[in-house]
């Protein structure tokens, strides 16, 4: 096995794949990747399955170095990437050397980054998923000096025979797909009306747990008896403050849960800054 060594962490990076699942019942959130289709890119543009862990990176890049040649893909938010600094291209394969450099320089679009290796990075599995999460796994973001193992067999190129088109509009969209949750009728018709034209702005304190928003949305309902929640879903808490529950959330809560994320809606959201404004579209439920 060859191995990355991390000489700098950059802002927040981390180990994620598609999730944990099965566990909800002993309060074990899902985590994975904030931005599925990003991830999904990555990997089939290398030639991995769609499940392989990749590295998730959040606005600030890391600088990693490379101890044997690798294939890399890196996808979703322009964090400015460079192998011994000159500039590399995104959405494709990219051949790295033995002791090549990889870093990054400023954010140009979206807000999360990720780093694919063909083969996969083989780092701790627990409860069936590579997803780090504090608490869970060992590790939970990068730290300065840590290696990364990874498998450096000289892969075949894929024999696809066929192009890979990708929709990045999503990185520069202010909207954000929703369907009612359910605690959404509760709310008089006014202000079922003031959420979808409202814009929202994402507070300083979004991570991957929840997105909160600055604005207050008034509130005249009632906190309801513990129910479940997943990814996407929206809170609205008594001060009148919306929260949107992102890949690392709790299993359960207490505040009505007025919206409910499309997955391609958490992946928009999931590429969103501090301080950008995003509106809520609604969807309705397709028919069984």
């Amino acid at each position: 096995m060859a191995e990355i060594e991390v000489l700098q962490p950059g802002l927040f990076s981390s180990i994620q794949d598609l999730g944990r699942f099965g566990f909800q019942k002993f309060g074990v959130p899902h985590s994975g990747v904030m931005d599925r289709y990003a991830m999904r890119i990555c990997n089939m543009t290398l030639g991995n399955s769609q499940e392989t862990g990749v590295m998730e990176i959040t606005m600030q890049g890391p600088e990693l170095k490379f101890s044997a040649s690798a294939h890399i893909c890196i996808c979703g938010a322009d964090i400015s990437p460079k192998v011994n600094s000159k500039e590399i291209p995104q959405d494709e394969i990219i051949e790295i050397k033995a002791g090549e450099v990889l870093k990054f320089g400023g954010l140009k679009k979206g807000f999360r980054a990720y780093l694919g290796v063909r083969g996969g990075f083989d780092t701790q599995e627990v409860l069936g998923s590579k997803s780090w999460y504090e608490g869970i796994t060992d590790d939970f973001r990068l730290k300065k000096g840590m290696l990364l193992k990874y498998d450096h067999r000289n892969f075949n190129d894929p024999d696809t025979h066929s192009s890979l088109k990708t929709e990045l509009e999503y990185l520069d969209s202010k909207i954000i797909e929703v369907y009612p949750g359910p605690e959404f009728e509760k709310l008089t018709t006014a202000q079922q009306e003031e959420l979808f034209t409202t814009d929202f702005s994402l507070d300083q304190s979004s991570n991957r747990m929840a997105v909160q928003f600055e604005q207050e949305f008034s509130n005249e309902l009632e906190s309801i008896i513990t129910g479940p929640v997943v990814p996407g879903t929206v809170q609205l808490t008594p001060s009148g403050k919306l929260i949107a529950l992102m890949r690392d959330c709790q299993t359960t809560g207490g505040y009505p849960r007025v919206l409910q994320f499309s997955e391609k809606g958490i992946e928009t959201i999931a590429q969103k800054r501090p301080g950008e404004n995003i509106r809520f579209q609604k969807k309705e439920y397709p028919k069984l």
